[in-house]
This record gives structure tokens, sequence and C-alpha cells, in this order.
């Protein structure tokens, strides 16, 4: 279902409502649209899911797509260089990046904390969250008549709200309360009407939410060796609903779920850490779920901006062949946070030979990067980084090249079940959990582990996988982080969260409420 089908084009709106308050999650009851093989199909009238089942198939195959959105000036981001911007250089593990002029507004002021509610990448993040929960009301709604044998149908939907599930997680934790819309509007004055499409839900009531829908994932859905590649699966619904429960603080359930994980023996950690961000790495043993593009999905598919806006820039003598915008660069407190030996390191930051020597940097698949004269950086995210040569892309635009993004990995299930039994949410070794991790990246073993001793593990498995932000806020040392590593402009009690979209509360005539801000 999800291989072989055309790059997402245009989004096209099922719905000619003349709304007021409601254009504030307008874009949440848009159904995405595509090329003419793909979701030209009106849900509205016409062909439906009672007479084409495959119709619901396809909705369910836009859910999936919705996660692509990477217009970040736009129409829509959810996993290109605004959701760079908010959960990888806004932490203490990256800076902006370029010149400091260079889109010093909209990414400058979220790396240096002075970002306002007109935000432009803020914007769009809110756009293209809503347009992904829009496609999977959509798909849920089609699925509950399609013409289709019911346990697939559990299926369909139970992959649909673990998409949903995972959308509302990412919103909650950048703005906290937000709009639950969880149906379609029968009509302009329904959605005009009910709260749920014009207010904000309070966080616990979110969090509930994706509970549920995760729950309903984890009871419908197969292990990954009996679903299909790139499908969200049982163990994806349980390791993201642990996480979920992590946030919450919810030991016991973190416990049981990452258990449950670690026992189904349908994952492992790779052999080598490097190995995991290239393409002969998706979907490896080691990976629990990730965003498809490229050549499992469709060779034409990736996300727009998300490969360019990091790559190594020419800067200073110039003279080769660069491969990006030069944004999201590791930091310097980042590069300080690794023990000496330990191989991740190498392996997550492209240094630039800054020498004099002129001998340059050389990358795994033999492409050469100059020496600092000549670079406008001196560190790069090489978990970002794809080859030209060793690694096989369609598209005609070579620094936009398809590029899968790991959202939950193996090694992230060890470190929460570590981190639920240190926190008395059930029995077990965690230092042989974490042990387990540092053996891979040729680090010495602990004993007695601590829950700092975790933080700092999760903190460098995981460093520019846009992970760390939110971790030090669910830690509740976001302040306290952001001072040691120079961001002296963060708020505690403010920045822990993006502002609500200024426009989105004009819209909603007031009914929205801000964060403060």
């Amino acid at each position: 279902m999800i291989k072989h089908i055309s790059y997402m084009k245009k989004m096209t709106n099922q719905y000619s409502y003349k709304m007021k308050a409601v254009i504030v999650v307008v874009i949440g009851l848009l159904i995405l649209g595509c090329s003419d093989n793909f979701l030209d199909i009106k849900v509205q009238g016409g062909v439906t899911t009672e007479t084409d089942p495959k119709l619901g198939e396809r909705l369910v195959t836009g859910a999936y797509h919705s996660l692509l959105q990477g217009d970040a000036f736009g129409n829509g981001d959810v996993h290109g260089w605004g959701f760079i911007s908010v959960t990888s250089i806004i932490s203490d593990d990256a800076d902006k990046g370029s010149t400091a002029g260079d889109q010093a507004v909209p990414i400058g002021d979220i790396d240096n904390f002075t970002l306002t509610p007109t935000n432009r990448f803020v914007e769009s993040l809110w756009s293209g969250h809503y347009n992904s929960i829009g496609a999977t009301n959509q798909a849920l709604k089609a699925l509950k008549v399609a013409a289709i044998d019911d346990t697939e149908r559990k299926k369909l939907m139970a992959e649909v709200r673990f998409i949903r599930g995972y959308i509302y997680f990412n919103l909650v934790r950048m703005f906290g309360d937000v709009p639950l819309v969880l149906r379609v509007p029968v009509d302009a004055n329904d959605a005009n009407t009910d709260p749920a499409f014009q207010t904000r839900a309070n966080v616990a009531i979110v969090y509930d939410s994706i509970k549920r829908d995760l729950q309903y994932a984890v009871d419908n859905l197969l292990i990954k060796s009996q679903s299909e590649m790139g499908h969200a699966n049982k163990g994806a619904a349980q390791a993201l609903l642990a996480k979920v429960h992590m946030y919450r603080g919810e030991w016991p359930q973190v416990y049981a779920l990452t258990n449950d994980v670690i026992q189904s023996g349908q994952y492992d950690l790779v052999e080598d850490y490097a190995t995991i961000w290239r393409q002969v790495g998706d979907n490896n043993i080691e990976s629990i779920f990730e965003i498809q593009t490229g050549q499992f999905n469709n060779e034409n598919l990736a996300i727009d901006n998300y490969i360019v806006s990091q790559g190594p820039r020419v800067g200073g003598s110039g003279g080769w062949d660069d491969l990006g915008f030069g944004f999201n660069n590791p930091s310097a407190s980042l590069l300080s946070a690794y023990e000496p030996g330990d191989l991740r390191k190498d392996a997550t930051v492209i240094a630039i030979d800054n020498s004099g020597t002129h001998v340059g940097t050389t990358l795994w698949d033999g492409f050469r990067i100059p020496s600092s004269d000549s670079v406008q950086n001196l560190f790069y995210n090489y978990k970002a980084y794809t080859s030209r040569t060793m690694e096989t892309f369609a598209r005609p635009e070579p620094k936009n090249r398809p590029k899968n993004i790991r959202i939950l990995r193996y090694a992230d299930v060890l470190l929460m079940h570590a981190e639920a039994i240190v926190n008395g949410g059930g029995s077990g070794d965690a230092d042989a959990l974490v042990n387990e991790i540092r053996e891979r990246a040729g680090l010495a073993p602990k004993s007695g582990v601590t829950i700092d001793d975790i933080w700092q593990e999760r903190h460098i498995e995981f460093a520019m996988e846009h992970d760390r932000f939110w971790d030090i806020v669910r830690q509740g040392r976001a302040a306290q982080v952001m001072m040691a590593a120079g961001k002296t402009n963060f708020v505690a009690g403010k920045h822990e969260l993006l502002p609500i979209p200024n426009s989105q509360i004009i819209l909603s005539g007031g009914l929205l409420t801000q964060n403060n801000y």
C-alpha cells in the first residue's frame, strides 16, 4: 500500500465551508490529494468506500503521506525544516549555523529564544500537523463504512490511529493545550459550533486521547515480522505508547510496554551505529518506526529541505560542490558531552578540517569536504548526510534526496526500560540495559546506574535525532541545560512550549488562548 505511489503534489480542500472561528483548524479539515493515480477521488459524493474498498486503503496511504510535509515557509510542515528547528536547533545539541544574518527570522529567533507568535515556522508546524490530523480523521471516517473484512478494517484503522496519536504527541509537546479534533465535521454549522474545533483542550485530555489511539493500535496490529515494511506495527505502537507514558511519569506502564517489546524478539541493536542513518540502515533490525521515503516508499518521495537545509555549506575560499544550506550544526555543548573514545561522536558529527594543513574531511563514501577556509561552519550533522555515489535516488534534485527519518529505535526502548526500573516502575538490571548500548559505542560498562547516567546516555545516543529538547523539558531541567549551553534567553515557564500562532488566534475570534508569550 505504501509502495509505488506518486509524489504528493497538492492539498485539496474537500470542504468549501465559509468558516469563521473554525479557520483555526481549517488545515485539519483538509483531505490530502496528489497526482491522478493517488487521491483525486472525492470522498463526498461519487465513489465512496462503500462502493470502492480500495478508497479506504488509499486514504490510509494519504495519512502516511501527511507525515512527509516539509513546507516550512508555507502550507504545512511535519518533518521538514520547521521540525528540525523546533526539535534540534532549539536545543543545546545544535546551533542555527550558516551566517549570522541568514534566516535570523524565523530560525535564529527559535535558536535564541526570541521567537514570537508570528514566527513563520511555528505557524507552518501548526498547519502541517492539523493537515495530518485531517487526513487521519478522513481515513477513519471512510474505513468505518468500507466494504472490507472487519479484521482488515481494524488493522487499517489501527495504523491510522497510530499516526494520529503520534501527531498529537508532537503537538502537545510543542504547544501544550491544543484543539482536540477527532472527527470530520458534518457541515459548516457543526464546525463553527462544536468547541472541539476552535478551543484548546487541556494537556491531560489530549494525552488521554493519544493513549486511547495507541492502545487501539497495540490491540489490533501485528508484530513487525508479520507486517508490511514501513507500516506501523504492534511493536511501534507499544514503544510509542511507552514513550507517552514516560512523558506523564507513569513508570509501571513504561516498564510493562517496553518489556513487551524487548520480549517480542523482533528487535536488536545493529552492530555499527554509524550505518543506522545510511540507506543500508533503512528499516533494519533496530528500527521500530521511521518515516518512509525513497526505495521503501517511492523513489521520488522525499521531505523537502530535510537534507539540503542541513548539508555542509560553501564559504570562504569556496571552490567546491557544497552539500546544502549549512543549518542545524552540532554545538560546542554537544561535542563536550561525549566521553573519550565514544564511537557515536564520529557517526554524529562531521568535523571540518581546521588544522591549517588542508587535508579536508573525507566522509564514509569517499566524498571530500575541503578545509575550514572553504566551508562556512566547523561542524555539521552527519546523521542527515546522504551519499551521491553510494546510495541510489531517483529525484532529479541532487540536494533534496530521500532520507528516512528514524522516529523510534530499539535503543530508545532499552533506555526507557532502564529509566522505568530506576524510577521504581518494575524490577530488573538497569546496568545491563545501559551497558548494552555503551558496549556498541566502544565505552566501558557502568555499575550502579543512576537517572543522571540514563539521561546522559539518552543525550548522546539520540544526539541530533530531534529528541533532545523535548527530553530535557519532560525531565524538568530545560532552563538549567540551556543556561549551561549559553542559551541565556531561555525563560523557565515560558520557552518549554512554542507560542500559539497569532494568525490562528485572530482567525478564531479570540477563542484560542495564548501560551505565556
